[in-house]
């Protein structure tokens, strides 16, 4: 059972059942040329909110070797989850730019005018990984499942090529259970990793 919180801003509600510190291990096995690169990693996935209309998060994994070898970090990434929806003069932005008008709080009949023909509602999510690579994901929330493709991929001048991403996200008996899928190295779009995680 989860417990949420009812004092959230109107704008994350769809998405509160996110919120805490997720643990739990995940599988890779992805195919590069003549090369099956397969493993178990460690996961930590942290979703909180400050109050804003977006979740923060922040996930690393570590790879868990066979051997003795010391873990290997797989990925540490950041970035904010919300809502899709067009700016208003009433949001801050871009940059320091104040609101250009009275800020307004919104309300549950608000977000309800966000909500698709499928009855979900459309996210967006922004990722920075350390190895210098920033996503561009949008999708859709509906109820426990969460379904995103990147729109946009940029790669410093030294990181490896990847091309495409999406991921999937679900609830499933009290357990946050993930899929990601990418098209990296020169391969198409595939299945790539998943992992099953539990609230801590």
């Amino acid at each position: 059972m989860l417990d949420l919180p009812t004092d959230l801003p109107a704008d994350i509600v769809p998405l509160s059942w996110l919120l805490g510190v997720w643990e739990g291990t995940g599988v890779i096995d992805y195919t590069v040329g003549e090369r099956r690169l397969q493993g178990e990693f460690a996961h930590r996935v942290s979703f909180s909110h400050d109050g804003g209309p977006f979740l923060n998060y922040s996930a690393t994994a570590t790879f868990t070797a066979d051997d003795d070898s010391d873990p290997v970090q797989l990925i540490a990434e950041v970035g904010f989850w919300r809502l899709s929806r067009a700016a208003t003069d009433a949001d801050a932005g871009p940059a320091l730019l104040p609101p250009l008008a009275p800020v307004i709080t919104r309300t549950v009949d608000d977000v309800e005018e966000l909500r698709t023909p499928g009855g979900g509602f459309p996210i967006e999510v922004s990722l920075a990984h350390a190895d210098g690579t920033l996503e561009l994901y949008f999708g859709e929330i509906n109820g426990p499942r969460i379904d995103i493709a990147s729109d946009a991929i940029v790669r410093g001048a030294g990181a490896k090529e990847y091309a495409a991403a999406s991921r999937m996200y679900g609830l499933v008996d009290g357990h946050m259970l993930w899929a990601w899928d990418v098209a990296a190295l020169g391969t198409s779009l595939g299945s790539h990793a998943s992992a099953r995680l539990a609230k801590v």
